[in-house]
């Protein structure tokens, strides 16, 4: 077992911890409106004596914190994400959201919290040699913040050697840590395409070039593309999400155009581009055989979050130090959701990892609206942080 744990003085202040999650958990704000947020962030990083940065990325907030000693020169960062999202929640607890149509429902509240745990016990301890870097960042729920705090500068100001992230997780017992040495989450791509057609009669088709009809046959031929050009071992979805066409009140009226959107997900560069460039050739050959025209966006919004190997064993031979080998998933099955956390492993080589919370077997997922952050497993999220700060950056050789 780790040697020095910081697990047991991080439980003596668990339920000021507590107080704060619930704090942040009634006044949720979303991405880059986290005023308030920052502000409590800011206030409890001052009042630590942590040495405090604002404004990167607009809404972020960097606390900085020195070891004991700081001649092994390293720099490591640990991130958190501070947004809420858009949506009302569906609880009678004492701490549920007083904002209508805004929740926490993805639990950065509590990762928000258990980074300031780990900067309370970093503070007390100070037990490393280099420097830690407190990460509290905005807008992580579609709207790229982590990208804007990279854009602003954050690794030319602070040049950490590594970064860690973690992100709580229902399908996880709780207190369990949970990592892959490579894809965590699948790179998250939009694309929009718009059918100009000629519109007509319904009782006389042959008069018009249908859109509709080449709607479904791009849907249906699209599917084909993750079947039949990507690798049976490698992984990629294409899903449509929205198909608009003519009025539901005009039955007889064939449209002019159609209008698809959709995602597409895949953990590797070479899927993706693999994925587009098929993608636009059989598009514009469908529409060409129809004698229609078809307009192609695509826009790749967060690359895939993929672990540095090195980085993922170290996170995972901490939390077996920490709690032992029967609390730690070694081999953490990639989600095809996103988490743009990505753009910081870009930069910097690091691992974002998983803190089983539990509540699937409730219903309580991330982004429903009855989901609760798990505050039992707060001090095992701040000790892990801080062991990987103690450990990558040992007083001792």
């Amino acid at each position: 077992m780790y040697p020095r744990s910081p697990l047991e003085s991080i439980k003596k202040f668990h339920q000021e911890l507590v107080a704060v999650r619930r704090d942040l958990h009634a006044n949720p704000e979303i991405g880059f409106e986290e005023i308030r947020t920052s502000g409590i962030v800011a206030g409890a990083l001052t009042a630590l004596g942590v040495e405090v940065h604002r404004g990167i990325g607009k809404t972020g907030v960097v606390g900085v914190i020195k070891g004991q000693r700081t001649d092994s020169g390293k720099m490591i960062g640990l991130r958190a994400d501070m947004d809420a999202l858009p949506m009302s929640e569906d609880s009678v607890s004492d701490y549920c959201s007083r904002v209508p149509g805004m929740m926490h429902a993805c639990g950065h509240d509590g990762h928000t919290t258990i980074l300031l745990g780990t900067a309370k016990y970093l503070m007390q301890n100070r037990n490393f040699n280099g420097t830690a870097v407190l990460i509290f960042q905005p807008a992580e729920e579609g709207l790229g913040g982590a990208k804007a705090m990279v854009d602003d500068g954050l690794f030319d100001k602070f040049p950490c050697d590594a970064i860690y992230a973690l992100h709580n997780w229902p399908g996880l017992p709780a207190g369990v840590v949970g990592i892959n040495p490579g894809p965590m989450m699948a790179a998250s791509d939009k694309f929009e395409i718009t059918i100009q057609g000629r519109g007509g009669h319904g009782a006389h088709p042959y008069q018009t070039i249908d859109p509709i009809m080449v709607a479904a046959t791009i849907v249906t031929t699209l599917q084909t593309i993750v079947s039949r050009n990507v690798h049976p071992l490698e992984a990629a979805v294409l899903s449509f999400g929205h198909i608009n066409a003519g009025s539901p009140s005009a039955a007889s009226v064939i449209p002019g155009q159609a209008k698809l959107v959709g995602t597409v997900r895949t953990f590797s560069d070479n899927v993706q581009q693999v994925v587009e460039t098929r993608m636009r050739s059989l598009i514009a050959s469908i529409a060409e055989g129809f004698g229609a025209t078809a307009e192609f966006k695509y826009v790749r919004n967060y690359p895939a979050t993929v672990n540095t190997a090195l980085n993922a064993h170290f996170v995972a031979d901490v939390a077996t130090d920490l709690f032992g080998a029967e609390k730690v998933v070694r081999d953490m099955t990639p989600s095809m959701g996103s988490e743009d956390f990505s753009f910081m492993l870009k930069k910097v080589p690091g691992a974002y990892f998983r803190l089983g919370q539990g509540g699937a077997e409730d219903g309580r997922f991330l982004h429903n609206p009855r989901f609760d952050f798990n505050d039992d497993v707060i001090p095992v999220g701040s000790a892990t942080f801080a062991a990987l700060i103690e450990r990558g950056m040992p007083l001792q050789p």
